[in-house]
């Protein structure tokens, strides 16, 4: 069974990922920049998924660092379509981190991301169908 663009199952995306020794600063929790870099992934992959075109990020805003993410812990990122334009895409992404063994989990980070469809020339175009 394939998906329509612009299908309820592609507004929303979840990834997982692990924080590695080598992407922690010295206090030993995750880098901001590699959370930057996860959740503009998590909201490319979303955007990309719900608008079935070639998607660039154009702005973040609200990045909201709120709990620092511990070396070993699980990340979660969970990806959700805000706002759809007529060449743009808004997604809100929430960045959750999950102590593997205790299971305790808690919002980390949170941000919006504003992705631009573009055509073969890079000029914007429209995301419906």
């Amino acid at each position: 069974m394939t998906n329509s663009p612009n299908s309820p199952i592609d507004a929303t995306t979840r990834i997982v990922e692990v924080v590695f020794p080598s992407l922690v600063n010295h206090y030993g929790t995750l880098f901001g920049g590699i959370a930057l870099q996860w959740m503009d992934r998590a909201a490319w992959v979303c955007s990309t998924r719900y608008a079935r075109k070639e998607m660039v990020t154009i702005a973040s805003d609200r990045i909201v660092f709120k709990k620092p993410v511990p070396q070993g812990n699980l990340v979660e990122l969970i990806a959700k379509i805000l706002k759809v334009g007529r060449t743009s895409v808004t997604v809100e992404v929430e960045l959750y981190s999950e102590n593997p063994l205790s299971g305790i989990r808690e919002l980390a980070t949170r941000g919006e991301f504003v992705m631009v469809a573009v055509d073969r020339d890079g000029k914007p175009a429209p995301v419906k169908v």
